[in-house]
């Protein structure tokens, strides 16, 4: 006699509704575009939708190509109703926002920084011979450091010359 399987039996301890829920969520591509996302509907195809918010869906039958003429100015033929304008707009005034540039410096980096110009003000060269250049840069990497300190901490960059020269004053 051979070895009989375990029979399956139904398990009352699991939801099947969430479960399913669940697996779907799962399923379901996830939208990078805020905008979209909110205004997506599941019930929906994906070109459904993007046509209710006035997008395309793909390149292809987008604007037709005439081989016959390419100078003349192509006529748009029926368009579909755009029942979600509002997705465009706020996707507009999102692009015409200036994007905040986040670079920011290490703790190591401002204080390798720091000590470079508290010791040799803006002598590259010799910031590059100093012992404590551990990782032997060059004097254009140690500027390209300098410059990204200046550019990400204006303040404290400010601030640290105004000390430097409080010291050096007294």
């Amino acid at each position: 006699m051979g070895k009989r399987g375990k029979r399956n039996t139904f398990n009352y301890n699991t939801d099947r509704k969430k479960l399913k829920k669940k697996i779907m969520r799962k399923e379901r591509p996830t939208i990078g575009c805020a905008q979209i996302r909110k205004a997506w509907d599941d019930r929906k195809s994906a070109k459904q939708n993007m046509q209710d918010m006035g997008l395309s869906f793909g390149t292809k039958g987008v604007l037709p190509i005439n081989k016959k003429s390419l100078s003349e100015p192509v006529e748009q033929g029926d368009q579909a109703v755009v029942v979600k304008p509002y997705v465009i707009r706020e996707m507009e005034t999102v692009a015409s926002l200036r994007a905040e540039t986040k670079t920011t410096c290490s703790n190591d980096l401002t204080e390798f920084v720091q000590y470079m110009i508290r010791e040799h003000n803006e002598n590259y060269k010799a910031m590059a011979r100093d012992e404590k250049n551990y990782y032997q840069h060059t004097p254009k990497q140690i500027k390209r450091k300098v410059d990204l300190y200046k550019r990400s901490h204006p303040q404290d960059y400010a601030a640290f010359i105004a000390s430097l020269q409080a010291e050096k004053t007294s």
